[in-house]
């Protein structure tokens, strides 16, 4: 028996209650009915009742439960309600999902990022599901003159354990309203989990499918003005002028200004290089873009140019001679490596690039004198709710923050600027705007994944063991090193360090943020390394866990040796590791991030010179799974993002300005590239959930790099792989 304290008391639960009711959140229905099709639904509820911030219940037997966090496309808003049904004990087919608006005085971490939704909320679904039970619980006891002990919850029904009565949570809602909430309430064991853990489509899928309104692009309402933006075309460049009046007499064009989007006493969340904006306000897209193309700007230089050799130079020195910012240092390297037998160095870069999601940057804005509404997608609502009070000096009370699905984040709709440029140009109108980006602004922007370039060097003894480590990392602006991450703990001697940069080039999480080169160039170096000791790249790696498991060396390894060595035993039965196939070559990589583990090995054949992904495979330990086909989704889509990047994709810049502005000159991983099957495999085990959204993508390209050793003969050390010189 698991017991949880329900942290919250009365007032707390009934305040979101208030906030969160009706169902048409932001102007239209959210309601997302959790039946399967052909069934018959339980009829419309004639009352709601509120039984605690996440659940409310008709007296159908209809239950509403509030998705806090924002939907990304790694369908928490199916998850997370999945987790407060379990506890609830409700049928799910008897459950719809609204997403619940920003409220910080009752959900804690509303944001998509990081992999974290599931991780730091599950206590807290837990919770609301179990409490909202024991509060129908006791209001049935009441009812009846009974002991609670007495009763159990079957799929939304009360009984008596050793009786005839009976009520549903419909009939007997009304009465749990008035019950106090109690101070702690019982968790079921994951063995008794009727939901959780079972395949469950994801809630929206029907209305994504068939084109429903649900992403902030769909987003109208009456008296809206659409807008606009122009940046500066080059990094370190500021408007100072345009065309304005001309701009002004073009058709559809209500007002066209610059505007000031700067936020006092930034955030992280607040990156943007062009604070000043070229804005244009209007009734049609086709008529604003049209103006964009006839606007006439003048800019002035205000921090000194950059371009792609400079980065490459400014890394390449950042390696060899820069300030090391932290580091960590077991026994002594440097007499190591002076005594090995083989020593092998090799140094890995990658490029900036950009999120490219496919919903374009949008956001809607309706800012009065003392209030101001915001409705978007957006991956931080608590963030922009905060930018936004800066900005308008506006108590933050008086924001109101609505989510839509996000078409697409990555990461990018962590930043806020959009949303608040959108309240910025709202204020300026006295009207509601919806800010909409075209393409090329986005990717001109900034807010690129960073660039990176890390030099790893290994020292074999006689016998060809590992007896001497390093990796320096620089990055513009941070550096992807970890210094407390695998291989550190398996090595006597080991150097990890890391340097960051400068750079007027904006950049922002991607996804996997770091790890998505770290893990790569890691597990290509590992190979290698393997290849140098005559040893096979699963066993090479398993001796160093078996080290790791057995003889630790240091304290402050931040991984589980025995859960990391799991999933890649797991993918070598999988894959069947040791079978020699004609034509196809195979790789294998293994990381550690988000607090999950993932293992995949990739088989590529090569067709007229080029190479074709045949099958991935891919072992994952994330602790308990809520959705497995929400999981597996996930981990295919970020094998699929991790793979076309790493081929690719490449941001690159001449004095100042991004050279790709488009799909045309920035190139994606087309369906005819993609594997042809992927198999995702969970190791089942009773841990509290991890991360899911990002730690299947790292792993990928160090297989694809591995792999494509095989196939070619030649090791691959920069990104992007199909255009990178690898001399």
């Amino acid at each position: 028996m698991t017991l949880i304290k329900t942290q919250y008391n009365r007032r707390s639960f009934l305040k979101v209650s208030a906030a969160a009711g009706g169902g048409m959140l932001i102007g239209f229905s959210w309601l997302t009915r959790c039946s399967p099709t052909g069934e018959k639904p339980v009829a419309p509820p004639s009352e709601w009742f509120d039984i605690n911030g996440y659940i409310k219940i008709g007296d159908t037997g209809l239950v509403t439960i509030y998705s806090p966090n924002p939907e990304i496309g790694q369908n928490v808003r199916t998850s997370m309600p999945m987790i407060v049904a379990e506890e609830l004990d409700v049928d799910w087919k008897n459950v719809v999902v609204e997403q619940a608006p920003l409220n910080t005085g009752f959900y804690q971490n509303q944001f998509a990022g990081g992999s974290l939704s599931i991780r730091l909320s599950w206590d807290a679904l837990r919770m609301a599901g179990a409490t909202g039970r024991m509060m129908l619980m006791m209001a049935a006891a009441k009812e009846w003159g009974a002991d609670v002990s007495e009763l159990v919850v079957e799929k939304g029904v009360i009984k008596e354990k050793n009786g005839e009565r009976s009520v549903g949570y419909g009939a007997i809602a009304a009465k749990a309203v008035g019950i106090e909430v109690p101070e702690e309430v019982e968790l079921k064991e994951p063995k008794d989990y009727q939901l959780i853990g079972k395949p469950t489509k994801n809630v929206e899928g029907k209305k994504i499918v068939t084109g429903k309104p649900l992403f902030g692009l769909d987003f109208q309402r009456e008296g809206m003005l659409l807008a606009m933006i122009q940046h500066p075309p080059a990094f370190g460049m500021k408007v100072t002028g345009f065309n304005e009046d001309e701009i002004k007499s073009m058709p559809g064009v209500k007002d066209a200004f610059i505007i000031d989007t700067t936020i006092p006493e930034p955030g992280w969340s607040d990156t943007n290089a062009f604070p000043q904006l070229i804005t244009i306000v209007g009734d049609s897209t086709w008529q604003l873009m049209n103006a964009k193309k006839a606007i006439k700007a003048t800019y002035e230089t205000v921090s000194p140019p950059e371009n792609s050799a400079m980065h490459a130079a400014m890394l390449k020195e950042g390696v060899e001679n820069g300030n090391v910012s932290r580091s960590r240092t077991d026994g002594d390297p440097d007499e190591a490596f002076a005594k090995a037998t083989k020593i092998v160095e090799r140094t890995y870069t990658s490029p900036f690039i950009a999120h490219n999601t496919l919903e374009p940057m949008n956001f809607f804005a309706d800012v009065k004198e003392d209030s101001a509404e915001l409705i978007g997608p957006t991956q931080s609502p608590e963030s922009l709710e905060r930018a936004v009070s800066k900005l308008l000096d506006m108590p933050i009370e008086n924001i109101t923050i609505n989510m839509t699905r996000i078409g697409g984040g990555f990461g990018r709709r962590l930043y806020v600027h959009y949303g608040t440029e959108a309240a910025a140009i709202s204020k300026k109108m006295g009207a509601p705007i919806k800010l909409i980006y075209t393409r090329e602004d986005d990717m001109t922007q900034g807010s690129y994944r960073p660039a990176y370039q890390s030099t790893y060097k290994a020292g074999l003894d006689k016998y060809n063991n590992l007896v001497a480590f390093s990796v320096k990392g620089a990055g513009l602006p941070s550096s992807p090193v970890f210094p407390d991450r695998f291989p550190a703990g398996t090595v006597d001697h080991y150097f990890a360090g890391q340097i960051p940069l400068k750079t007027n080039i904006t950049t922002a999480a991607w996804r996997a943020p770091r790890s998505h080169f770290t893990g790569p160039v890691e597990q290509a170096f590992l190979d290698e390394v393997a290849e140098a000791a005559g040893k096979d790249p699963i066993e090479f790696r398993l001796e160093l866990f078996d080290r790791a498991i057995n003889d630790p060396v240091g304290e402050k390894n931040d991984y589980d040796a025995e859960r990391y060595a799991g999933v890649l035993k797991l993918v070598k039965e999988k894959a069947n590791w040791g079978r020699n196939e004609p034509g196809v070559f195979r790789g294998v990589a293994a990381y550690f991030c988000h607090s999950t583990y993932v293992a995949e090995v990739l088989d590529l054949v090569m067709v007229n010179g080029q190479p074709k992904i045949k099958k991935v495979w891919a072992a994952v330990d994330c602790g308990i799974v809520v959705n497995p086909e929400g999981a597996r989704n996930q981990i295919e889509g970020g094998i699929l993002d991790g793979i076309g990047h790493a081929m690719y994709s490449a941001m690159t810049f001449e004095n100042g300005k991004p050279q790709q502005d488009n799909f045309g000159k920035y190139q994606l991983m087309k369906h005819s590239q993609a594997p042809m099957e992927i198999k995702t495999f969970f190791v089942e085990n009773e841990i509290a959930p991890t991360g899911l959204g990002e730690p299947g993508l790292p792993p990928a390209i160090g297989a694809l790099a591995n792999a494509l050793y095989q196939a070619t003969g030649k090791r691959y050390y920069h990104q992007p792989f199909a255009t990178a010189d690898q001399g």
